[in-house]
């Protein structure tokens, strides 16, 4: 269980592991129900194109449990990232962990989202790397390539 009391449901761990050893799937979405009190799966893709996996973290929402307001949602996400070496080692891939979190979504969400972040993380073996994206430019593909490879990677 989180700091803020949310459960983690089960097919979030079963649905990671399809990612991570089946290779079932190229990233999945993660979201706190509406009454913030269960992290469940909303959406898990084969789709491979970074610019619909971003679209998707762009679009999210919650609702403001107290007044009912629609704001942009923060969500966690886990993105099966591959690139090459630029040193013509070969290809690498990284299981990788995203908080997103936008600047303009309520304070409420972000909130709750920041405080079961890592129960969540707790129950994801095999995470590679992490990283926290507050505006767009933080999820664009050449910057989450630079931190996912640590600069090792060809462009």
């Amino acid at each position: 269980m989180s700091q803020s009391g949310a459960s983690i449901a089960p097919d979030c761990v079963t649905t990671f592991n399809d990612l991570k050893l089946n290779k079932k799937y190229k990233f999945i979405i993660f979201k706190l129900t509406d009454d913030y009190k269960e992290i469940v799966v909303e959406e898990a893709s084969n789709e491979g194109d970074w610019e619909v996996f971003r679209e998707k973290l762009l679009q999210a929402e919650s609702k403001n449990m107290k007044t009912g307001k629609v704001t942009k949602g923060p969500r966690y996400a886990v993105y099966d990232f591959n690139y090459d070496l630029a040193a013509g080692e070969g290809s690498r891939s990284k299981i990788t962990f995203i908080a997103w979190s936008p600047d303009d979504a309520g304070i409420q969400p972000k909130m709750v989202y920041a405080s079961s972040k890592d129960a969540l993380k707790r129950a994801l073996n095999g995470l590679a790397v992490e990283f926290q994206g507050n505006d767009t430019d933080d999820i664009e593909y050449q910057s989450v390539l630079t931190k996912v490879s640590k600069g090792l990677a060809s462009s």
